[in-house]
């Protein structure tokens, strides 16, 4: 056998046994007559000792970062231990070894902290697989997938699964479309969701369904997304919003219990969509922190008095003012209120400047516009914001959407200075009572927030009868939120044809179009089909979140950059001619 033991298991309690270890060498380090190596594999690190005898050998070939090898020898206690490593009491006296497979130096060192960048470590991903830091993170990501089966599995539901050669629907994304060899000149698409399959088998009368399943979406990409991604798909028969919540709220609190050890007793906290713009300026909101958007004059509206006359034509001619009290930055310098008006001018911020005022701790009020404001003023308007001594107030202002998107960012960049988004806290919360459409105003048509097939309120379906009220339907959906990510989101579904025809022709969609690309979900619904709902979350995003990181890329075993390119295969690449013929594709 290759060995007897891996390289994290051993312990004082193997001292004097015979042991049989094979991994790779992570570190060769030469003390006289004595040659030490750090062993890895999988489970840990295990350090070897080799003596002059044995030391004549490696001379002659000598051990490499990355060689793999096995090693026969005694346990024996250390006399320098290492409490930074589970078997650091103890090493192996080397008796005989073998190298199995030499290496060439590798690209980059693969240790925790790792001198190779990120495009480097794609294209040698297995060799970055080896490194703690990433063995770690696909630790994780099992004991997520397997706590949530496990969680699932107890509330009856089952594992199906759903086709990845599926027809091509408008689902919001643009689809990734593979060439059909046995039917020229068509194609089928890979699944953005199983949305359809899951509804047709809660027709089917498999009432409690999940599946970890691949989706695929072809959008531009950035730290949380792939052009592949896991979703944690499930659906539910005889429900409605409340059942679907109170069950995956327990979900989430299994795993946080199971995988973190966190202990979540209290429900969640829900908020309106309507809420989280007002007060966050997004529909995810980050509530690790309470520093909240104060609305001081919107859509031309003016809720705070002491802004409105002053000659200030910032103010004065712009559409919309949102302001936040930051806690404790009174004291902020020149240089660092700079700092803040060149972050707002950021092209991705999109603004012209910060307006600031000073709460300072004496009871006095300093501001950057004191030439238009009084003193009486200031302090109305940090009245108006809550704020207290010691706050600084940042003022935002001009058009609505762009205006309240920079506040939210402005909010957030803050809490992040300031500390307030620990990644060791967990703060979920569940949005919902969203708008069922939402107006695209470059097309001038009305599209779906989430997608057609989710229900308005049942109070408000009469109002489908109405496009002039069609911005006023609330949907039947909810997105759970956890530390300003949206990790996951699900509607009661349209199970009613009438209602589905109603919600295409909404979305532009003439009957002959809807009876083509949906008329067998339509025919289904014909059949007795059950009301339902469901969910769907972010394998990906959950992991990375759990392991106090942004970025997904690191919790997927084989990602794609920036470019959706797999530097590693150089993929997507061209075909050839043959396969081209066979396809009946032609480029030009």
């Amino acid at each position: 056998m290759y060995r007897t033991h891996n390289c994290g298991e051993l312990r004082m309690a193997h001292a004097g046994n015979e042991v049989t270890l094979a991994g790779w060498v992570q570190t060769v380090r030469k003390f006289g007559s004595l040659t030490f190596v750090d062993l890895r594999d999988r489970y840990g690190i295990t350090q070897l000792v080799f003596d002059e005898q044995l030391n004549s050998r490696l001379s002659e070939k000598p051990l490499g970062r990355e060689f793999v090898i096995q090693a026969k020898g005694k346990v024996l206690e250390r006399s320098n231990k290492n409490s930074k490593i589970p078997t650091g009491d103890v090493e192996i006296s080397v008796s005989d070894f073998t190298i199995i497979n030499s290496a060439v130096t590798p690209p980059f060192t693969i240790e925790e902290e790792t001198d190779g960048g990120d495009e480097l470590r794609m294209k040698y991903r297995y060799l970055d697989l080896r490194r703690p830091t990433l063995k770690r993170n696909m630790e994780l990501r099992y004991k997520v997938n397997r706590s949530v089966r496990n969680y699932l599995d107890s509330q009856g539901f089952w594992d199906i699964e759903t086709p990845f050669l599926i027809r091509s629907t408008p689902e919001g994304a643009r689809d990734f479309v593979v060439p059909s060899r046995m039917n020229e000149g068509q194609f089928y698409a890979l699944p953005q969701s199983p949305q359809t399959f899951k509804q047709l088998l809660m027709v089917s009368g498999y009432d409690r369904y999940y599946q970890i399943v691949k989706c695929f979406r072809d959008e531009d990409l950035r730290a949380d997304r792939q052009p592949e991604f896991t979703q944690v798909d499930c659906e539910m028969s005889f429900v409605e919003q409340e059942d679907i919540l109170n069950t995956f709220e327990g979900l989430f609190k299994h795993v946080f219990k199971d995988i973190k050890g966190v202990e979540m007793n209290e429900a969640f906290p829900r908020m309106t969509y309507d809420d989280a713009m007002w007060h966050y300026g997004n529909d995810k909101p980050d509530i690790r922190f309470e520093v909240k958007i104060q609305n001081s004059k919107v859509n031309n509206e003016v809720y705070c008095a002491a802004l409105a006359g002053a000659g200030f034509k910032v103010f004065d001619e712009a559409e919309t003012i949102l302001m936040i009290a930051v806690p404790g930055c009174s004291e902020y310098t020149r240089k660092q209120l700079d700092e803040l008006t060149d972050w707002v001018k950021r092209p991705q911020i999109g603004m012209s400047g910060v307006v600031n005022i000073k709460c300072n701790a004496d009871g006095t009020y300093k501001s950057s516009v004191d030439k238009f404001y009084s003193e009486d003023k200031l302090k109305e308007i940090g009245s108006f914001c809550g704020a207290k001594a010691g706050d600084l107030i940042l003022i935002l202002a001009g058009a609505e959407t762009r205006t309240r998107k920079a506040a939210s960012e402005l909010r957030l960049y803050m809490g992040e200075r300031l500390g307030y988004r620990d990644h060791a806290v967990y703060k979920p919360l569940w949005v919902v009572d969203f708008p069922l459409f939402e107006l695209d105003e470059e097309n001038n048509r009305w599209v779906a927030k989430h997608h057609p097939f989710t229900s308005p309120k049942p109070e408000q379906i009469g109002l489908m009868d109405d496009m002039s009220k069609y911005g006023d339907i609330k949907a039947n959906a909810y997105d759970i939120v956890l530390n300003g990510t949206e990790i996951g989101g699900g509607s009661i579904r349209i199970f009613d044809r009438g209602l589905q025809e109603k919600m295409f022709a909404a979305l532009g969609m003439s009957k002959e179009e809807a009876q083509d690309k949906f008329g067998f979900l339509m025919g289904a619904f014909e059949y007795g089909a059950p009301p339902h709902g469901g969910i769907a979350f972010g394998l990906d995003r959950l992991c990375a979140l759990l392991g106090g990181q942004e970025s997904i890329r690191d919790f997927i075993a084989f990602p794609k950059n920036n470019s959706g390119r797999d530097v590693m295969l150089d993929a997507p690449s061209f075909i050839d001619d043959t396969q081209k013929k066979e396809l009946g594709l032609t480029y030009k």
